[in-house]
């Protein structure tokens, strides 16, 4: 399968993850260190239709998924070497359902400025079906409105990574304009401006 990376498990001691998604709030899995971390290279973006855990073929939902270009602060979590293939297992069951993303590793220059770590994290493929792109403001607001799977509702992701993001100090304009209209639309209001389908 070419979204997954064998040396992630072929490599051994312990294993670095980024999170600048739900893995922020909800990592899921065993870690001994947890520092803000800063990566280059690809920058956070809601940029992925999600058909399971927050939304469905039918009436889709978007998630977050590093994207080319920019930079991206999130979280690095330290995992002990004994954890790392199950952790990867994890993050495999859990990240790749549809198979939307790249597994890579990426260097992560952490909040003290003088360590660079290589970190296991997800970008996202650009040629798969479920890459929605750059969409409008107005798509974004649709899709997050109606999204609901196995995970619980979009409105609640998006609300929970905006709490996480700016619990740690950083800023991300998009999901916090995004995070403001969610706040002021009542639930049911996304048939106000119901999605167009999947381009």
């Amino acid at each position: 399968m070419s979204a997954i990376l064998p040396a992630a498990e072929e490599n051994s001691g312990d294993l670095w993850v980024f999170g600048y998604g739900s893995l922020m709030w909800r990592p899921g899995f065993d870690f001994v260190e947890r520092v803000a971390g800063h990566l280059v290279g690809e920058h956070r973006s809601l940029c992925v239709y999600s058909f399971v855990h927050r939304g469905t073929p039918e009436h889709p939902g978007l998630v977050l998924g590093l994207d080319h270009g920019g930079s991206c602060d999130g979280i690095a979590f330290r995992v002990a070497a004994k954890n790392r293939i199950s952790t990867i297992t994890y993050l495999r069951e859990r990240e790749q359902v549809t198979s939307v993303y790249h597994e890579v590793m990426r260097p992560v220059l952490l909040e003290s400025g003088d360590q660079t770590v290589n970190a296991l994290t997800y970008v996202a493929d650009r040629d798969h079906v479920q890459y929605a792109g750059l969409l409008s403001k107005t798509e974004q607001l649709s899709h997050v409105l109606q999204g609901q799977g196995k995970s619980g509702s979009n409105r609640d992701y998006v609300l929970s990574t905006v709490k996480a993001i700016e619990a740690e100090g950083f800023h991300d304009e998009d999901l916090h304009q995004l995070m403001l209209a969610l706040s002021s639309e009542p639930p049911g209001a996304w048939k106000r401006h119901a999605p167009t389908g999947l381009r």
